[in-house]
């Protein structure tokens, strides 16, 4: 990728998102902007439910979607990827979040395995992104066979870089490139999503959350100001 120095590097503006999302809709919101609802009661709703004492009870089957033992996690559906796609898929990862100073690569931490899990899940929006993976993984190949003789996870970095460089964003890819740029878009999210919720990828940014506190000290003034919420 180009590296400008007017702008934040892919690695920093990844972080920079991973840490300001759950603030992002707090932003913003304001008395004036919510439209006032006037309530009307519902005379049908008031009525008191009848119970029907002859339904046969629901039963939730531990180990299942419905009642999920998180201690032992199981994927309940076969994963759809074979291992050419995650072959693409991990050294694709590793353009959008490389490894540093910091942290591991985006492979490193299983990233295309979760995008795996992502995709193979039977419902309807995860197939359609099926459908997007695995045309892209197919449109990479191309292009870097095209390009220069040889499938993507043979190429050097600049030779990566080079290609992710023509679809890293949708508004500005050539209409030639808007496949592999809608590709690119879904990966991105899916990479920046299994990176970010690992253990290295929380450390990565900072995040001290999910563990024991004596005592709470709040945000750093930085992040406060970054915010605009400093007191």
């Amino acid at each position: 990728m180009s590296k400008d120095k007017t702008n934040l590097s892919r690695r920093n503006a990844l972080r920079l998102i991973a840490t300001t999302a759950a603030a992002v809709p707090v932003i913003g919101c304001s008395e004036k902007a919510a439209p006032k609802v006037e309530l009307k009661e519902d005379k049908a709703a008031t009525k008191p439910a009848v119970k029907n004492l002859d339904a046969p009870k629901q039963t939730l089957a531990r180990g299942t979607p419905t009642d999920p033992d998180l201690l032992n996690p199981v994927v309940p559906w076969e994963m759809q990827l074979d291992a050419r796609e995650l072959a693409v898929l991990a050294a694709l990862c590793d353009v959008i979040i490389p490894a540093d100073e910091i942290s591991p690569s985006a492979s490193s931490v299983g990233a295309h395995h979760y995008i795996n899990e992502y995709v193979s899940a039977p419902y309807s929006n995860n197939k359609a992104d099926l459908v997007t993976i695995r045309g892209g993984v197919v449109w990479l190949d191309g292009e870097s066979r095209r390009r220069y003789q040889g499938p993507f996870v043979e190429l050097n970095e600049s030779q990566k870089n080079a290609i992710c460089e023509d679809i890293k964003w949708t508004r500005n890819a050539k209409p030639e490139f808007q496949a592999g740029a809608r590709f690119f878009a879904k990966v991105r999210v899916l990479v920046s999503t299994a990176f970010y919720t690992t253990e290295e990828g929380m450390a990565d940014i900072g995040y001290v959350g999910n563990r024991p506190m004596a005592s709470f000290p709040g945000a750093p003034p930085e992040v406060l100001k970054r915010l605009g919420l400093e007191s």
